[in-house]
């Protein structure tokens, strides 16, 4: 006969080694008195005590603080060696995967005496940008990301299913078919649920086009009134809605170790940092052929194994792929990323007027 058995729900959450204390929190508590005790034993015969209990107090409470602390489920120690690296890095990125060439001498100056004359002083420093690293260097056109040396990845949308309204034996079928997916797996799966927001613009104006060609006026009128209707909610209202995102990930090393609920080992990440240096740079079209055939084998299981439960899992195109990653670099954007946007390496172009003989005829176009 089985037991519950209860999971928390911070799968990462790390193991407590003394009391409600985990070894990071022991470390730098420890660390904190024993800075705090030979502070002590060398300005005892010096300092009186209550002076020096004036600098050791705020010194432990920041200790307890930035071991014990949390922010948005975040550690405060970890969001203070964040807050440092971010300071360290550089403040201007530009997207140059060949390098940041030099700014010509003519236009630094020119740039230098703009802003001297719209703030009345020109600025001490100029901008040294360097180049922008993404993690996704490029998607095909089957939709496929290529993550570079870290491998390669596919994004798959899923619908839902309705949980809460299922009886007793529904519900435990339902998690006996998503328990199956996951002792399934053999490689890194994200289940990423994301919410932006909803542009009604297109159903809105496809209801007014359509309204007209209805069989009968009062049908026409309900189209046009429902028309409006979702018009007023989209001024009047924050419209959001929710995708699900199935992320699947797969090295071009099979050696790489896999991420268990704490992440991998300190050993396993030693090792893996030790092959890293030794494996060659660049990586031959067979190691990602064979990357791309075990991407789609796994997608291909995602798709049966969840089918039972009701969810469709569809993987996205190279332009959905794309909208879909512009969108988390950029999720307030007040122009919703679609598939029409134009890719990173497409040459922009408008339709402007032919040109006539008259226009070369303008002093411009003469030397």
């Amino acid at each position: 006969m089985s037991n519950p058995v209860r999971i928390p729900a911070d799968v990462d959450m790390h193991d407590r080694v003394l009391g409600p204390l985990t070894a990071r929190q022991l470390a730098i508590l420890a660390v904190a008195g024993a800075v705090l005790y030979l502070l002590w034993a060398v300005t005892r015969t010096l300092v009186p005590m209550p002076v020096f209990a004036v600098v050791a107090v705020p010194l432990g409470a920041a200790s307890a603080v930035l071991a014990l602390g949390r922010r948005d489920g975040v550690p405060m120690d970890t969001l203070l060696l964040a807050a440092i690296r971010q300071r360290l890095s550089p403040r201007h990125r530009v997207t140059a995967p060949e390098g940041v060439r030099p700014v010509p001498v003519w236009l630094a100056d020119a740039a230098d005496q703009s802003a001297a004359g719209d703030n009345g002083t020109a600025r001490s420093g100029r901008v040294s940008p360097s180049a922008l690293r993404l993690p996704a260097e490029a998607v095909t056109d089957t939709g496929v990301i290529d993550l570079g040396a870290d491998g390669l990845a596919v994004v798959a949308v899923a619908s839902t299913v309705n949980f809460a309204l299922r009886t007793l034996t529904e519900q435990e079928a339902l998690v006996a078919v998503f328990g199956r997916y996951l002792h399934s797996l053999t490689a890194p799966v994200q289940v990423l649920v994301r919410t932006e927001h909803l542009d009604l613009s297109t159903p809105i104006a496809e209801l007014r086009d359509h309204a007209g060609g209805l069989p009968h006026p009062a049908l026409e009128a309900a189209a046009l009134e429902h028309a409006d209707y979702l018009a007023q909610l989209a001024r009047q209202s924050n419209l959001l809605r929710r995708q699900v995102l199935l992320v699947l990930r797969e090295p071009l090393d099979t050696t790489v170790p896999t991420d268990g609920l704490g992440g991998p080992g300190a050993l396993a990440v030693l090792t893996a940092m030790a092959d890293a240096r030794r494996r060659p740079a660049h990586v031959d079209a067979g190691a990602r052929r064979a990357a791309e055939s075990r991407l789609v084998r796994h997608l291909g299981e995602a798709i049966e194994l969840l089918a039972p439960a009701g969810i469709l899992v569809t993987p996205l195109d190279a332009g959905q792929a794309t909208a879909v990653l512009a969108a988390a670099c950029n999720p307030d954007s007040l122009l919703p990323p679609s598939a029409g946007l134009a890719g990173a390496k497409e040459v922009i172009t408008t339709a402007g007027p032919d040109p006539t003989e008259d226009a070369f005829d303008d002093e411009r176009w003469r030397s």
